[in-house]
């Protein structure tokens, strides 16, 4: 089993904090795990994103091409990763940040309503664990 997983979206939606809880959910249950950020200098509102791989086996790399789960928390992550997910992946993205809906009918689509429910709930911090409920 391995899972290659991209989450993207604003600094601030805790994009970070979902990709480290899924790399530490990974080691507990005695995978292979590798977890690389990548985001501007800014702290909140600019664009950030992790790569998660989950694997039975080593890792050779944790640069990755193409994901089989993309988490998408706004536009310009869904423009630029829409694409790089591979055919018969999933998508889960919040309805909340996107404005054009995916185009593509080769991977499984799901959208989230999570910000949705995190204002209901009053507690906007919890957006993040809800959109990762969605997926697990």
């Amino acid at each position: 089993m391995k899972q290659e997983i991209i989450i993207a979206g604003f600094g601030g939606q805790g994009v970070l904090s979902m990709g480290k809880i899924l790399a530490y959910s990974g080691l507990m249950e005695g995978k292979e795990v590798s977890w690389m950020p990548s985001y501007g200098p800014e702290q909140r509102g600019g664009t950030a994103n992790v790569t998660v791989i989950l694997s039975d086996d080593r890792i050779s790399s944790p640069v990755l091409n193409e994901y089989d789960i993309a988490i998408i928390l706004n536009q310009p992550s869904m423009d630029k990763f829409e694409s790089k997910v591979k055919k018969g992946g999933i998508i889960i993205y919040d309805g909340y940040g996107i404005h054009t809906p995916v185009k593509r009918t080769d991977v499984n689509v799901y959208r989230v309503d999570a910000m949705d429910a995190a204002t209901e709930m009053q507690n906007e911090k919890a957006f993040n664990m809800l959109i990762l409920g969605g997926l697990l």
